[in-house]
């Protein structure tokens, strides 16, 4: 059935055309505008005409593997990037995270549970963060909600709109313990189902742009068995 309420533009990043053709049919049942991309290398040069609200890509592709255009894609493209592979592994799809993907499922894709990927991720792109009107300081470190820039001295952090709302949901309860199950339903609409990983993904990234110490981490802390807690008193230095 075609729901007539759906416009999104999408990019699929997919060299093994009898699926490409799959998902492209299905998603445009869906009514999405789809446009297919076969290889790594060309995917940059196609956002220069072709402006996507979402892009679907694979891991293996010719010419530049997923991964490595992952990491470049942020310079070029704001929106949500769900990767497909049939590298299912924990690893894989840590890494796949790590590098800026907001969302992954593994191969065989279940054209439902795509479109529904899609949409989740369309609607949290969409959605304004619900931040106070106020910019918020610690030490060295200020947070402003209207520009969402971020400053740490005499730094500028480079902050992606989802690790802003992260940061920002943290310092607001600066000094609480912020369980996963908060988190993941305040930011991502879903409970947590004790397996995965994006929130520790983002964290993980947090602390590596906030120069926090990764092994044993003091501005935003790992509570065991409890949750995140941002310490109010850990930027003055």
């Amino acid at each position: 059935m075609t729901n007539s309420q759906s416009t999104h533009r999408v990019l699929l990043v997919e060299d093994d055309i009898r699926l490409a053709n799959l998902i492209v049919d299905y998603l445009k049942s869906h009514g999405m505008h789809v446009e297919v991309e076969r290889r790594g290398d060309t995917v940059l040069t196609r956002l220069i005409n072709y402006k996507p609200d979402i892009i679907l890509l694979d891991i293996m592709l010719p010419g530049m593997d997923g991964l490595t255009l992952c990491e470049k894609l942020p310079d070029y493209f704001a929106g949500p990037i769900l990767l497909m592979s049939a590298l299912g592994s924990n690893e894989d799809q840590i890494k796949g995270l790590e590098l800026g993907a907001d969302d992954y499922v593994v191969k065989p894709v279940d054209p439902a549970l795509l479109v529904a990927r899609i949409n989740n991720l369309l609607r949290r792109q969409a959605k304004p963060p619900q931040v106070e009107s106020h910019c918020l300081s610690f030490g060295k470190l200020s947070i402003d909600p209207h520009t969402q820039a971020i400053r740490l001295g005499e730094t500028e952090v480079d902050l992606t709109s989802h690790e802003f709302e992260l940061l920002w949901l943290l310092a607001s309860q600066a000094g609480q313990v912020m369980s996963r199950q908060y988190i993941y339903q305040y930011l991502l609409n879903i409970d947590f189902d004790g397996k995965d990983r994006k929130i520790d993904v983002r964290i993980s990234r947090l602390r590596k742009k906030l120069g926090d110490n990764i092994e044993t981490p003091f501005r935003i802390k790992t509570v065991w068995g409890q949750g995140y807690l941002f310490a109010p008193e850990a930027w003055n230095n």
